[in-house]
């Protein structure tokens, strides 16, 4: 496909695909230990940490059928966007139950809409994909995923102005965005994007200036930091990726609250938000 086609990608809308996945003791361990989270119960039965249904049912898709960065070739269940930046935007979740260790695991995707816009960087394609992850009990979680792709006829980051001063906040943490760290959290995702671990390839193809960090693992951070403040597990997580996140230098999760919940955000060294989300 020379040009994008958005008539043939709405094709893709209503597309759906079902996985399934038991979630392992081992599984939670190797998490916690990615994330230096404290040590908890891996009885049968006990609570797993929110977040990690994103390393759960994932796609496996065969070396010989990814494409050149990394990811599955275009074209599979998700539309064929002749863009090559491939980005998290956002999302919004819902959990309605805890996953538990050694439960069986169902994940049901739709495509739920395909949208093209005009941005300050060209054009931009908006893929919408519902997930509902559910376990012998039920439904455990609902989640919308916002897909981006973009062109590479602009500059892949716009200049950072002076740095800003930190904003008011109940707590804030500091992450070393360390190469162990997103590599250790690729494997979790078995995820093959190489924004994330080919430095070569991120600065000479895509035009980044470091690697880049996951979003998912960003909003890991965020769920575990504003379940810190709530004194209990979320219900509700919505998030918007604003910037991407390099890791050329420590950054920063911060959140505060609100009058329906929790302000979250990730900012970057020089104090810009590269995330924001609310909770309850």
């Amino acid at each position: 496909m020379s040009d994008l086609d958005l008539a043939l990608l709405k094709t893709w809308e209503g597309r759906a695909e079902t996985a399934r996945d038991t979630l392992t003791p081992w599984l939670v361990a190797a998490y916690r230990a990615t994330l230096d989270m404290a040590d908890a119960s891996l009885d049968p039965g006990a609570p797993a940490p929110q977040g990690v249904h994103w390393c759960l049912a994932l796609p496996t898709v065969r070396s010989s059928e990814l494409g050149s960065d990394g990811h599955a070739a275009r074209g599979g269940f998700l539309p064929p966007v002749p863009l090559p930046r491939r980005m998290w935007a956002g999302g919004r979740v819902r959990f309605s139950d805890d996953l538990r260790i050694g439960d069986e695991v169902t994940r049901r995707s739709t495509v739920k809409s395909v949208e093209m816009k005009e941005g300050r960087t060209g054009r931009l394609v908006f893929v919408v994909v519902e997930h509902r992850v559910e376990t012998a009990r039920g439904l455990a979680i609902t989640e919308e995923h916002d897909i981006v792709y973009r062109g590479l006829e602009a500059p892949a980051v716009r200049p950072t102005g002076q740095t800003k001063a930190a904003e008011p906040a109940d707590a804030t943490r500091s992450i070393d965005p360390s190469a162990p760290l997103l590599f250790r959290y690729s494997a979790l995702t078995f995820n093959g994007h190489r924004i994330h671990y080919d430095r070569k390839y991120t600065m000479e193809t895509e035009g980044y200036p470091g690697l880049i960090v996951h979003g998912p693992l960003q909003a890991t951070l965020l769920i575990g930091l504003g379940a810190e403040l709530a004194g209990r597990p979320l219900a509700r997580f919505d998030f918007r990726a604003t910037k991407p996140l390099f890791d050329l230098a420590p950054f920063t999760i911060s959140g505060r609250r609100a009058e329906t919940g929790f302000a979250l955000w990730a900012a970057d060294a020089a104090g810009e938000r590269t995330m924001s989300a609310e909770a309850a």
